[in-house]
Order: C-alpha cells, then sequence, then structure tokens
C-alpha cells in the first residue's frame, strides 16, 4: 500500500467530481489501517506512541487516532494548545529554542517539555519550578551518526541546530532529566533505525538505567507495506528490558501514510517549447516539499503513455512548478486530477502566499462512501494575516 510507487489504493474508486478543488480528502479507512499496525507494534513491544503534529493536525480524525496512539508531540506553544484542546493524551513538547514567556503555558499543558540543549534547561530549570506544574525533562541528542539522504533533512548532520551532540554528553547534563529524546530519520524503514541505535547504544548505555524513557522520535515509515514490524519490536522490547525505561516512538507520516490526496483541476493549457498545463493546486502554497525537498508527487491514475505537460500552480511565483505528468487525452480547463499521499505534512504547510485559495478539507471513508466537508476556507483567511 504505497502510493509512493504510484498505487491509487482505495482513491482508485473515489469520483474526483464531488469535491470543490482544490481539496485534500483524507481516507478515515486508510487512517483505521494505519492505526491497526501501529496498535500491533504498540501491543507486542510495550512501547507507546504518540502523534506527531507537525506531520498530522487534522483534528477532526482525533477521535481515530487517539483511540489508538498514547498521546501527541508538540513543537511549541500553538501546537500544544491543539494537542490540548482536542487530542488526550500525553503531550510531549519540543523546541530547539523556547521563548521564556511561552514557557509557563507550555508548563501547564504538558506531560513532558524537551529541551535542545542542557544549557536552555539550566536557564529555565529555576524558573519553570515556580510554576507549581510537575512534568518530565527531556533532553534531544544529536546521536552524531547520519543515516539522511538529503542532507538539509538529516538532523545529524554537521552543524545541525536539533538535538545536544551525544560527543558532548557529561553526567551533569542530566541533573533534573528523566529521559533522552532523538530524532534522526525521515521517511525510513528498520534498518536506519537499527544502526543509529547500534552507534548510540554505547555512548548512553551508562546513563539509561537512571532515567525513567527513552524516545526514538519519528521519520519511521512503521505502516508501509515493507517496513520490518517484527524487527522493530523486537528492538523496542530488548531496550525496554535491558534498560528497564518506557521507550516511546512520535510518527507522524506512518499515521496518515498513503491515507490522503489532494485534488486539482486545469484552468488552462498552452505550448511553450512543450505543453503547459496551469492548475488551481500551487507547489509553493499547497505542496511546498515539492520545491522544498524537492520531489515528485505521484498523480492518481497517471498512465505509462500520454501526452506529457508541465504542471504549475496559479501563482505569480515563476518556480510554481510541480513537474511534468502524463494524461490519457491533452486535458482541458475543467479537467480534474489528484496527487497521492498528500494527508501528512502538505496539509500542515499551506500557505495564502500571492491570495491563492487554500484547499478545502473532506474526510472521506472508503469502507462506506460517507463523504464529509469537514473546512471550506474564503478570503478573509488571507485578510486577517495582513493589516
Amino acid at each position: 500500500m504505497s502510493t509512493k510507487a504510484g498505487d491509487p489504493g482505495a482513491f482508485a474508486d473515489f469520483d474526483l467530481s464531488r469535491v470543490q478543488t482544490p481539496a485534500f480528502v483524507v481516507d478515515a479507512a486508510a487512517l483505521r489501517h494505519n492505526l491497526a499496525l501501529l496498535n500491533d507494534v504498540k501491543r507486542r513491544s510495550g512501547a507507546k506512541i504518540l502523534l506527531a503534529l507537525k506531520a498530522f493536525s487534522m483534528f477532526r480524525t482525533a477521535g481515530l487516532t487517539q483511540a489508538v496512539l498514547d498521546g501527541t508531540c508538540a513543537s511549541g506553544l500553538w501546537e500544544a494548545r491543539l494537542a490540548k484542546a482536542y487530542y488526550p493524551g500525553i503531550i510531549e513538547t519540543f523546541s530547539p529554542g523556547y521563548k521564556r514567556e511561552d514557557l509557563a503555558e507550555i508548563a501547564a499543558l504538558s506531560n513532558t517539555i524537551v529541551f535542545n540543549t542542557p544549557h536552555q534547561h539550566a536557564r529555565f530549570r529555576e524558573y519553570l519550578g515556580q510554576t507549581g506544574k510537575i512534568f518530565d525533562v527531556g533532553l534531544r541528542l544529536n546521536p552524531e551518526h547520519s543515516e539522511g539522504e538529503v542532507a538539509k533533512y538529516d538532523p545529524a548532520a554537521p552543524g545541525s541546530r536539533l538535538g545536544f551532540p551525544v560527543s558532548q554528553l557529561r553526567e551533569e547534563h542530566l541533573s533534573g532529566v528523566h529521559g533522552l529524546h532523538m530524532h534522526t530519520l525521515c521517511e525510513q524503514g528498520f534498518e536506519p533505525l537499527a544502526r543509529t541505535w547500534a552507534a548510540l547504544e554505547p555512548k548512553i548505555a551508562p546513563y539509561l538505567p537512571r532515567l525513567d524513557w527513552l524516545n526514538l522520535g519519528g521519520g519511521h515509515h512503521i505502516t508501509r507495506a515493507d517496513y520490518d514490524r517484527d524487527a522493530l519490536v523486537a528492538l523496542l522490547r530488548q531496550i525496554a528490558d535491558k534498560y528497564d525505561v518506557q521507550v516511546y516512538l512520535e510518527p507522524g507520516e506512518a499515521v496518515a501514510l498513503d491515507a490522503g490526496i489532494l485534488v486539482g483541476e486545469i484552468l488552462d493549457t498552452f505550448e511553450n517549447g512543450m505543453p503547459v498545463a496551469v492548475t488551481d493546486i500551487s507547489a509553493t502554497c499547497h505542496m511546498p516539499d515539492v520545491i522544498e525537498a524537492p520531489y515528485r508527487p505521484a498523480m492518481l491514475g497517471e498512465p505509462a503513455s500520454g501526452p506529457r505537460y508541465r504542471l504549475g500552480g496559479p501563482s505569480c511565483l515563476a518556480g510554481d512548478t510541480i513537474g511534468d505528468y502524463t494524461f490519457p487525452m491533452p486535458p482541458e480547463p475543467g479537467t480534474r486530477f489528484a496527487f497521492l499521499d498528500q494527508a501528512h505534512y502538505s496539509m500542515v504547510k499551506t500557505t495564502t502566499f500571492n491570495g491563492v485559495p487554500l484547499p478545502s478539507i473532506y474526510l472521506w471513508d472508503s469502507d462506506t462512501d460517507s463523504l464529509e466537508c469537514v473546512r471550506q476556507f474564503d478570503w478573509t483567511e488571507f485578510e486577517r494575516r495582513l493589516s
């Protein structure tokens, strides 16, 4: 079940004309499928799993996700507020840098606060103690072992700002710390995690018996069909038993993998050295990872042969180009199309740059064919950001 290879899954049967474009459509049945796999990992390993809101925070689905998951991890005050309002369970908050004026509320909302460096923890420790709120303190480590395929997305790359280098870790840095956190993977299988742990374990083994928990972060493609979940379960169980710690994972993409599409419409076509099509989907506004990563999102039902068009968005940005795609026949204005695997990261990164409208959000259930329009946005979303 991987749209990375262009597999449409249940969306092969979805009528794209049912929604107003541009639109995200999330399949509740696909979420349930992913959550069942995660629940199995939880049951067999004893690990707790948190939803990474930075990747998927469609709170309309919180009832589905939190029926299985143990809580959420937030990236700062606003995500912590969202977690408290809509997501039952544990709230863990991590930010590379905290503002003093935010910390009292973060402490009130969170069960765990993870600091990026022991220096930051020391600077705020006394202040946080005055809040009267009891919470765990974590320290994020940089294992200094790289498995990232793209350097700018590798938290363990030289010069990274994410995590305290493990080579600098000393006994005094763990005063008042309850657990260690790491996050160095991105859309990866089990083997990179195993290699990372093999490199990290000897460096932190002396400290683990006195700690309460170990968080192995996110980036694990646990719900991908070829992920070695048995090996993951064995590793998690081994760590917990050997060091008597509660092990956590905090996937985001794995929760919503292959669970959503972004539906668009052709607005115009013309020739400029090759066929070009302007669409109501914008790479820069709706799928920024297409430009930032970069990557080419798979198109629903793209044929192996046919007329090939360069698709781009309606903004004035010259680089607002999605990629070159094949159609069964030359598309005309009004032709519908969709990009696969867009529930995670795309939805949380949308912007109103250039006054481009935000995509509507729909919740579909491929088991029942029920369709709900969760949210539509008007121009005031653009207006109220400016003054």
